[in-house]
């Protein structure tokens, strides 16, 4: 990795999924712009707030594709990523740095 990049294993797919009451919403239902989270596989040599393993929110329309040994990644720079969720945060904190 170059840079300020960061490369993410997105979580499960687009296609259903289920509301917190347990309505299953369709994959062609319209919905405003979503966020969506991913882990971090792999980072450049500049980026400072992201490590190895971390799970970042960012912009699904904001994102380059790539497909390493078969398995389909995205390539993110640092600076497009909204939120952090780590482990390495202090007991009672929230985890999230936005």
């Amino acid at each position: 990795m170059l840079h300020d990049r960061v490369l993410v294993s997105a979580e499960g797919d687009a296609g259903e999924r289920k509301s917190g009451g347990g309505i299953v919403i369709p994959a062609t239902a319209s919905v405003g712009k979503r966020l969506a989270w991913a882990e971090v596989v792999a980072v450049g040599q500049h980026v400072r707030q992201v490590t190895v393993g971390d799970r970042v929110l960012f912009d699904p329309e904001e994102r380059a594709e790539v497909e390493l040994q078969s398995k389909t990644y995205l390539l993110l720079r640092e600076r497009d990523l909204h939120a952090v969720a780590a482990q390495r945060v202090d007991t009672g904190s929230t985890g999230l740095y936005l």
